[in-house]
C-alpha cells in the first residue's frame, strides 16, 4: 500500500479556520512550564514541544531538512505554533458557550473512518502508516479531535444560514453566459505569414484549388492543417478578426484574407451556425444554491472567528521567547 497521509500535519495546516492575528495583550502571569494563558486556558510547554515534534516529523516523511532554532523559518514555525495552539484554546472555550464540545466517541468514531479510508481497516497496516509518518495515536488522537471541532463549530456556526429563491434568480439572470453554450459553427481555414501569399492562396481557390490540399502544403497552424484546416468553433473562443468573419460568412462561403495577429488567414464556412443555447434557470438552481450557500456559510464563519478573535484580544498573554512576531512587543508576560 502506497504511503498516505491521515490528516495533515497540524502545524502546516494551521487548519482552515486560523485568521489573521494571533490576539494578545492579556495581562495574565504565564506559568514557567507554559507558552500562553488564554482566557481560562493554560497552553504548556509540552503541548508546544509535541506540535513541533508532529512538525518535524512531517519534514522527516518527505525527507525535507528541519529548520534549525534561530532561524527564520524556524520562528515562523513557532509562530504558526503558537497561533494554532492558541485558537484552539479559544475555539475550544467558545465552542463550550454555544453548546459545542467533543466527546471521545466522535473522535473515535472518526478515527475509524481514517482507518478504513487508507488502511481499509487493517490495525496492522495503521500502525505501520503512524510510524512511517512519525506519530503516536495520541498525536493522531489530538489531530481528530480539533478537526471535529472545526467541523462541529461550522455547522453550528453556520446551520441557519439559508439562501434565498431571489439570490438564486439573481445570481442567474448576473450570470446567465456560464449556463449554456455559445453559437459554433465548423469552418476551415487556412493560416499563413503574409498577405501577398495569403492573396495567391485566395487566387488557386477562385480557380478551383482545393482547399484541404492547400491546407495541408502552405498553413502554418499545423493543429488543423493535418484535418485539411478543419476546426469547430465557439463565439467568441477565436480572436475578435477571425470570429467577426466565421460567423458572418454564408455556408461554403470563402472569406478574402482576414488579418489577425497570428497571421493572415483565409476561411470557409463548413456548416451552419449551431445557436447558443441558455440552461434554464431550474435546470442549474441547484447548482446555484450550494455554490452560493457555501460562499455565505464561509463568510458567516469568518465573521464569527474574527468575532472570536476580538473577544480574546486582551485575554492573550505568552511567554517570553515564545509570542508570535505581530504580538511579541506588547503581549509578553513570564511568571514571577
Amino acid at each position: 500500500m502506497r504511503s498516505v497521509r491521515f490528516l495533515p500535519a497540524v502545524l502546516l495546516l494551521v487548519l482552515a479556520l486560523v485568521v489573521a492575528g494571533c490576539g494578545g495583550g492579556g495581562s495574565q502571569s504565564v506559568p514557567s512550564d507554559a507558552v500562553a494563558v488564554v482566557g481560562g486556558d493554560t497552553i504548556t510547554k509540552a503541548q508546544f514541544n509535541n506540535l513541533l515534534g508532529e512538525a518535524q516529523a512531517a519534514y522527516k516523511a518527505r525527507k525535507t531538512p528541519f529548520p534549525k532554532a534561530g532561524t527564520t523559518q524556524y520562528k515562523q514555525l513557532q509562530d504558526q505554533a503558537i497561533a494554532y495552539l492558541v485558537q484552539q484554546s479559544e475555539l475550544e472555550q467558545k465552542g463550550k458557550d454555544i453548546g459545542v464540545s467533543v466527546s471521545d466517541t466522535a473522535v473515535q468514531s472518526r478515527l475509524k473512518s481514517i482507518k478504513q479510508q487508507f488502511c481499509a481497516g487493517n490495525d496492522k497496516e495503521y500502525r505501520k502508516q503512524l510510524a512511517a509518518q512519525g506519530l503516536t495515536e495520541p498525536q493522531l488522537l489530538l489531530a481528530i479531535r480539533n478537526q471535529v471541532l472545526s467541523d462541529d463549530l461550522f455547522t453550528k456556526v453556520t446551520k441557519s444560514v439559508t439562501v434565498p429563491a431571489a439570490a438564486i434568480a439573481a445570481y442567474y439572470q448576473k450570470n446567465q453566459s456560464a449556463y449554456g453554450t455559445a453559437a459554433s459553427r465548423d469552418v476551415r481555414h487556412i493560416l499563413v505569414k503574409s498577405k501577398k501569399q495569403a492573396e495567391g492562396i485566395e487566387a488557386q481557390l477562385k480557380n478551383g484549388g482545393d482547399f484541404a490540399k492547400l491546407a495541408k502544403k502552405y498553413s502554418t497552424d499545423t493543429a488543423s492543417a493535418a484535418n485539411g484546416g478543419k476546426l469547430t468553433i465557439t463565439k467568441g473562443q477565436t480572436v475578435p478578426q477571425f470570429d467577426k468573419v466565421a460567423f458572418a460568412l454564408k455556408t461554403n462561403q470563402i472569406s478574402p484574407p482576414v488579418h489577425t495577429t497570428y497571421g493572415w488567414h483565409i476561411i470557409q464556412a463548413l456548416s451552419a451556425i449551431t445557436p447558443a443555447k441558455v440552461t434554464p434557470l431550474k435546470q442549474v438552481q441547484g447548482q446555484i444554491k450550494a455554490q452560493l450557500l457555501s460562499t455565505k456559510k464561509s463568510n458567516t464563519m469568518k465573521t464569527w472567528l474574527a468575532g472570536v478573535k476580538k473577544d480574546f484580544a486582551k485575554k492573550v498573554s505568552y511567554q517570553t521567547g515564545y509570542a508570535p512576531a505581530s504580538t511579541s512587543t506588547s503581549s509578553t508576560s513570564t511568571s514571577q
